[in-house]
């Protein structure tokens, strides 16, 4: 993404990161990855560069960055080791949600600790049985005097293991004269009696970042936890804070894709066939045009979400395309890559077949892509966004 619209200051964070991501970070991908340990070391590096207060305001701490900064950080990252991004993002969102609908309270109490790494944060969404339609989730919180009694069970916690404060979905009990539950967000620490990870999932890929279930049996939770002090807020909430999510994927798949075609280039540039590099083959030559041409308009879609999220109003259309149209387009990119590849793009020694099991996720995180075209296509009834677009004569 270009720096040109950005301040002085925000290139400097920029090109600060992206050293971080060159000299310590991609040099080393492969071997941390086949030792299956937990990078600490890059983990406290980046706490110190700020990265995990990304979304909370400088006031508090953070490096409150401006929206289009934010996603070109984590392209940067993604760019590097896709796993760093993910340590970040879900992190990112709720530090995003408190620091946009908490109380005054709520704001002093966590977010100078998400800014410095001392709080990690989480979502609680996903229930067994429910995926992504979350206005079917079953957990509940009891009214209980000066707290909530809470049970719920969610599942495909990412960085739940890690996480000290889950932010979670859930309903009241229907009230006299309501015909549906109201839905809020809870701040819950996960230090609370009753919070328990159960199971840890093993994935296709991103194996050191963990993703857990959680079970909240009967849990006292202070009504003070309760984000913004109302009740039934939570879908607003979320549905605005997972806008940034939605960011933060696509940028993290746009810099994935940019890998993957780095790779693809570099050894498309070194592999000889028939006495040339097959760089000079127009089979390659074709594909590695249509891969630039993607990612460039992936990039380029996800900016544009970016500052329409940064301007304010509804926009979970452009995001929506943005998370979608990103993914996709890395998916394909990241496949590409194995086949200019060769056979050696499915030997675990080469960066493409890391890229190629990592893509998938981003179709499916953060809303699977069929439910954003969901999304996409229901906002086509309004007007607003639909006229910002440029989809209506």
């Amino acid at each position: 993404m270009s720096g040109e619209q950005f301040t002085p200051e925000e290139n400097e964070i920029v090109r600060t990161v992206a050293r971080f991501v060159e000299e310590r970070v991609r040099p080393h991908v492969q071997q941390i990855e086949r030792e299956g340990k937990y990078p600490q070391h890059l983990v406290e590096e980046m706490m110190e560069l700020g990265l995990y207060g990304l979304a909370v305001p400088e006031g508090d701490g953070g490096l409150g960055a401006r929206i289009p900064v934010f996603a070109t950080l984590f392209e940067v990252l993604a760019n590097g080791w896709t796993t760093l991004a993910a340590y970040v993002n879900s992190h990112s969102t709720v530090a995003y949600a408190i620091a946009t609908h908490g109380t005054d309270e709520q704001k002093r109490k966590y977010l100078p600790g998400l800014a410095s790494g001392e709080h990690r944060g989480s979502l609680c969404l996903t229930e067994p049985g429910c995926g992504s339609d979350l206005q079917a989730i079953k957990g509940l919180a009891k009214d209980a005097g000066d707290h909530y009694d809470l049970t719920a069970s969610k599942t495909y916690v990412t960085n739940g293991a890690k996480a000290t404060l889950l932010l979670t979905l859930v309903k009241h009990p229907v009230a006299a004269g309501e015909t549906k539950p109201r839905i809020s967000l809870l701040i819950v620490e996960k230090a609370y009696p009753n919070v328990t990870v159960t199971s840890t999932f093993e994935k296709t890929a991103f194996h050191l970042v963990d993703t857990v279930q959680i079970e909240m049996d009967g849990v006292a939770v202070p009504k003070s936890q309760l984000l913004g002090g109302v009740e039934g807020k939570g879908f607003s909430q979320l549905m605005d804070s997972l806008e940034i999510g939605r960011i933060a994927i696509a940028a993290s798949a746009v810099g994935l894709a940019a890998n993957a075609l780095y790779e693809a280039k570099r050894y498309a540039s070194e592999r000889v066939t028939f006495g040339v590099t097959i760089d000079q083959h127009q089979a390659i030559q074709m594909k590695l045009a249509d891969m630039a041409t993607k990612l460039v308009a992936a990039r380029l879609m996800t900016m544009e979400a970016a500052l329409a999220k940064e301007r304010g109003g509804r926009c979970d259309m452009i995001t929506a395309m943005a998370k979608m149209y990103a993914s996709d387009c890395a998916l394909e990119i990241a496949h590409q890559a194995v086949v200019v590849h060769g056979g050696a793009g499915y030997i675990q020694d080469y960066v493409v077949e890391r890229l190629n099991r990592e893509a998938l996720l981003y179709t499916i995180g953060e809303g699977t892509n069929d439910i954003n075209r969901i999304v996409i296509s229901r906002r086509m009834k309004g007007e607003e966004e639909m006229q910002y677009l440029g989809l209506v004569p």
